[in-house]
């Protein structure tokens, strides 16, 4: 399972390693990602998703259901 955020579409990015010596090497940082289960009213369900901190930000702010809405308008849901 690759680490993308279902909300958001936040992924790990590669940039470069400051290690004060010659040899050039790059890093990853990965997104702060973990698996929450939510509870969706509208469909009476509990779903799972991999979500970011910024992605449960967003939920807690526009609500599940326009979260998801949104996120499958982008084509960041793959469900």
């Amino acid at each position: 399972m690759s680490k993308i955020c279902q909300i958001t579409g936040k992924r790990a990015m590669v940039g470069n390693n400051v290690s004060h010596s010659n040899r050039r090497t790059k890093r990853k940082f990965n997104v702060n990602l973990f698996r929450k289960k939510f509870y969706w009213v509208e469909e009476d369900c509990w779903i799972s998703l991999n979500i970011s901190a910024s992605g449960l930000r967003t939920v807690n702010k526009i609500g599940l259901d326009a979260a998801l809405k949104q996120a499958a308008a982008k084509g960041y849901l793959n469900a």
